[in-house]
């Protein structure tokens, strides 16, 4: 059983991984190196086909609000191409396809959630602006300057290696590209931290235990929100990588936030 106590501070350092790291994190947990994406995929493939229920759970529905709000930024345009990276089930690749972008590739290390993309593809007839891509975010197989934009929404924080995703991102953009990253973050109003933290490690796995049947995915899932770099470690990540002109703007009091760079 984990434990269920949030810690008070996370140390920066630890958020990259060190040369030679033997461990990193699982949620809460030191895990070897090796295990956490065979860990994380098995958490997305317990998920997958109830991912949408999840993120309404988790959010209470406002994921969608903060969606429409990255899609904007995205800047879509018809003569854009799109890298979706763990695009899971499309929400970003659809919303930048409505808003006139040019084509995307939906792109996940997990395939049961990229099926569920393309059924909701499928549904949605969008399939055909789409290439799909099981890939992993931490090595892209794509030509150096290949994409506009890349974006990753609520995938960043499973990523074992955050530096190479970075780097990656960074790779594949042409000059002038721009990369995106919408995430949960460390809340920036003092009010809302007791009430954040009720609801991340009492509440919400044991929704994911009576919606889902799982509520070890869900326990995963806020401990790994806690464990993610916080707003301006994470942008000082993307400058290390060579990203330029970072910036960053907090949602709902810095539960979430989103976070760009440009590649020059």
């Amino acid at each position: 059983m984990t434990d269920n106590t949030t810690p008070s501070a996370i140390d920066a350092a630890a958020v990259a991984l060190p040369s030679g790291a033997e461990t990193t994190d699982f949620g809460f947990r030191d895990v070897p190196l090796a295990e956490k994406k065979p860990m994380v995929r098995a958490v997305f493939d317990s998920v997958a086909t109830r991912y949408d229920i999840m993120n309404d759970v988790m959010s209470l529905g406002i994921h969608r609000a903060w969606k429409k709000i990255f899609v904007t930024e995205l800047g879509a345009h018809p003569d854009l191409t799109l890298l979706d990276l763990a695009g899971g089930t499309g929400d970003i690749s659809f919303g930048w396809l409505r808003a006139g972008g040019g084509r995307a590739i939906l792109s996940d290390i997990n395939a049961s959630m990229l099926s569920v993309g393309r059924g909701r593809a499928l549904e949605r007839g969008l399939i055909s602006s789409l290439n799909f891509a099981v890939m992993d975010a931490e090595a892209i197989p794509l030509p150096d300057r290949s994409v506009d934009r890349v974006s990753i929404a609520f995938g960043l924080r499973n990523c074992t290696d955050k530096d190479a995703v970075l780097r990656e991102a960074r790779r594949v953009l042409r000059p002038g590209g721009r990369f995106l990253c919408l995430e949960f973050s460390r809340v920036q109003v003092a009010a809302l931290s007791p009430i954040y933290d009720a609801w991340s490690f009492h509440v919400l796995p044991r929704m994911g235990a009576a919606i889902a049947g799982d509520r070890e995915s869900y326990q995963y899932l806020a401990e790994s929100i806690r464990m993610f770099p916080d707003q301006e470690t994470l942008a000082t990540m993307m400058r290390n990588a060579g990203l330029e002109h970072v910036t960053v703007r907090n949602l709902s009091g810095g539960i979430a936030a989103i976070h760009s760079g440009w590649r020059i």
